[in-house]
């Protein structure tokens, strides 16, 4: 669809090492795949071919191609599948089902990902950015700035990595698909909206021209860039959207998320309502607890009243315990204060889940990604 760009004004500056990546497979649309491979001397045919081993085999390897001319193989996927992503370093934790990879992009900038295994489906937290320019106080990455956006085709290949590895059973439990993608990894991915709607296309595409997940198992996270929540809402993409709030108040969300200073919690509150009504899809409300700051009852008590007063059954609140990052002044709730503001809110008729924290003894959790080597 056509739609009237958002400008977006980054409140920190970007800074390290930037570039453009190369152009890829996964960055070009079916149509401008065949296109690519006529430039270079071959059948059409020969797009879907690359498709297939790519989102259903989750392969690049000229080798694994056998259904192509050994000739074209390997002209193919020097021109079409540049080297993008190097996984530099890569971290366990709860046996082995949380996997945090540390990766080199083309031009020195490093962004992680956390794959993890459960019980009942596989998520991959992506990363949409090196870095990120929100600059919220008790968010690792956060702290970095924002180096550059990410390529589709850079965030994609995150994706393909992690599908190819539960597909060879590397991730204890046995062979198994992923199932689940969220937009929570390093960056705010509202900010780089066309790379990040691209990426969800390529998902959600049936294969063998995308992956073949469903919108409902994609969620894409925002600190509140109320325009693009909206642009959002237009996609007929029913993702879920997921609203770092973290305070109910403006007071001190614009101490937590300096956003708030051009998108206030009633805009962004209003907007996230719009998006529940354009897709029927309850919104998540992300809250991390943070001791003596953010948890008090009566905070609990604001929030519950203010989602109530759009309607009810639109939202769902996730609090999530504080992952400790080095050198923060900022930690956990108490537990028995965690426990009575999830009461709180409950009582308000809010559906409340405290999030689970996999992967904080490798710094995979929410808030913790800050691509450091060591």
């Amino acid at each position: 669809m056509t739609s009237t760009p958002v400008a977006l004004n980054l409140s920190t500056p970007a800074r390290g090492a930037r570039g453009k990546p190369p152009k890829h497979f996964a960055d070009l649309t079916p149509d401008e795949r065949v296109a690519k491979v006529v430039e270079l001397g071959e059948k059409p045919l020969r797009a879907k071919q690359l498709a297939t081993h790519y989102f259903s085999h989750l392969t690049s390897d000229p080798s694994a191609m056998t259904d192509l001319p050994a000739a074209s193989r390997d002209k193919l996927v020097e021109a079409m599948f540049p080297q993008l992503l190097t996984a530099a370093r890569t971290l366990h934790a709860d046996g082995g089902t949380t996997v945090k990879t540390l990766w080199h992009l083309f031009d020195g900038a490093k962004v992680e990902s956390v794959l993890m295994r459960y019980a009942n489906r596989t998520t991959l937290c992506v990363s949409s950015q090196a870095g990120c320019g929100m600059a919220c106080p008790f968010c690792a990455t956060g702290q970095l700035g924002l180096t550059r956006n990410l390529s589709p085709a850079e965030i994609i290949e995150q994706v393909r990595s992690a599908a190819r590895s539960l597909a060879a059973g590397e991730v204890p439990g046995g062979e198994t698909r992923l199932s689940n993608v969220v937009f929570m990894g390093m960056g705010e991915p509202l900010a780089n909206y066309k790379t990040v709607m691209a990426t969800v296309r390529a998902l959600t595409a049936p294969t063998p021209q995308g992956f073949g997940m469903s919108a409902r198992n994609i969620t894409v996270s925002t600190v509140g860039l109320a325009p693009a929540m909206d642009k959002l809402a237009g996609e007929g993409i029913p993702v879920t959207l997921a609203l770092s709030l973290h305070a109910p108040d403006d007071e001190l969300r614009s101490e937590l998320v300096p956003m708030n200073s051009r998108f206030s919690v009633k805009e962004v509150l209003d907007s996230a309502r719009r998006y529940f009504e354009a897709t029927g899809r309850r919104v998540s409300i992300e809250y991390a607890l943070m001791r003596d700051i953010n948890d008090q009852a009566w905070r609990a008590d604001l929030l519950g009243t203010e989602l109530n007063r759009r309607g009810r059954g639109w939202v769902h609140c996730n609090p999530i315990p504080l992952n400790p990052t080095p050198g923060s002044k900022w930690t956990a709730s108490d537990p028995a204060v965690e426990a009575e503001f999830v009461a709180r809110l409950r009582a308000h008729g809010i559906p409340t889940t405290v999030r689970d924290t996999r992967g904080s003894d490798i710094d995979g959790a929410c808030g913790q990604l800050a691509a450091e080597e060591d």
